[in-house]
């Protein structure tokens, strides 16, 4: 660690200024940077969020969009959108010092099929990086309510100096080594989610609802464990946790955008005003997935969705239709 306390958060959105604000509580002053240099001095100058309504920044909270006043931070958490990550990661490559790097986001990048830790890695190689995923929504943990999320990295020793360094009174860490296993959690059960809101938007009932969850639940295993996760990581809470959590409240972008497919909205009409991580990562996912011979059919179907060649009529019916078969 570095020999300051200073938190320094990349990325002004609402998770960004709600990590800001959990950091300050945790008794860290903090730098928070955004690109839009008008309206960091803005939010510098009225101390509340138009990400957040309500949200006032906490008094140990700088607002800046001067890039350098992140390096004299013991730690950078990166809270840009994932498909955004890659070109903050060169911009924070360029400072001096090697400050570790904590991803904050939740997807895959398009394309390379990088997870956001190697996007990190391959953009700014020299400090050491790592996760922070979980249940946790922008508003609960602005509002300072409890909340309780996993950061890996893989010297797990520096995983416990992270969590100590941030764990505040409403914020509890749980540290890890899984650094695949927590991205992999945060990664497919956005695009679950869809899968969850097109069902609630579509009248399907409780029922069908929480077998979307158990078995999408099934096929996030399946994929972590091809790709090395740990079965612990895939239970706890940036794994089952952040899928139940995504999967059943309509703040969550991601159900929420499904909830709209399912009432009859176009993609275009129901991503409208929002980020949706899930509709960036969905291809990605299933891709990988195919690559690797897992099967992931709810995956599969949002992705078609997504793309037009299934209505929600046909997605349902693909997956009831599918043949009959043990449960794993």
């Amino acid at each position: 660690m570095r020999r300051d306390s200073a938190v320094g958060v990349a990325g002004a959105g609402a998770w960004g200024t709600a990590l800001a604000n959990a950091a300050a509580a945790a008794g860290r002053d903090v730098v928070l940077w955004g690109r839009d240099a008008e309206r960091m001095r803005t939010l510098e100058a009225t101390r509340l969020s138009g990400k957040l309504p309500g949200v006032r920044l906490a008094a140990a909270v700088t607002a800046t969009a001067d890039l350098d006043e992140l390096a004299a931070c013991a730690v950078i958490l990166v809270a840009t959108p994932a498909q955004a990550t890659r070109d903050v990661a060169r911009k924070l490559a360029a400072l001096p010092g090697a400050a570790p790097l904590v991803s904050c986001a939740k997807g895959i990048e398009r394309g390379t099929h990088a997870f956001m830790t190697e996007v990190l890695r391959q953009e700014a190689p020299g400090p050491p990086v790592a996760i922070l995923s979980g249940p946790s929504f922008a508003a609960d943990v602005a509002a300072g309510l409890p909340t309780a999320v996993t950061l890996a990295c893989a010297d797990e020793g520096l995983a416990r100096s992270l969590c100590r360094l941030l764990h505040g009174p409403n914020l509890r860490l749980y540290h890890s080594s899984d650094v695949r296993g927590v991205e992999i959690g945060g990664a497919a059960k956005n695009v679950l989610a869809i899968a969850c809101g097109v069902a609630a938007g579509r009248g399907l009932g409780a029922s069908a609802g929480a077998a979307l969850v158990a078995r999408g639940f099934a096929e996030l295993r399946r994929f972590g464990e091809a790709l090395g996760a740990r079965p612990v990581t895939l239970m706890g809470l940036s794994g089952l946790g952040d899928l139940v959590l995504t999967c059943s409240s309509a703040q969550s972008r991601n159900f929420s955008f499904g909830v709209a497919l399912g009432r009859g909205e176009s993609v275009r009409e129901a991503s409208e005003r929002r980020l949706v991580e899930g509709a960036f990562t969905a291809a990605a996912l299933t891709e990988m997935a195919r690559a690797r011979g897992v099967d992931m059919p709810i995956a599969s179907c949002v992705e078609a969705l997504l793309e037009g060649s299934l209505d929600v009529a046909g997605a349902v019916g693909a997956l009831l239709g599918r043949p009959q078969r043990g449960e794993e």
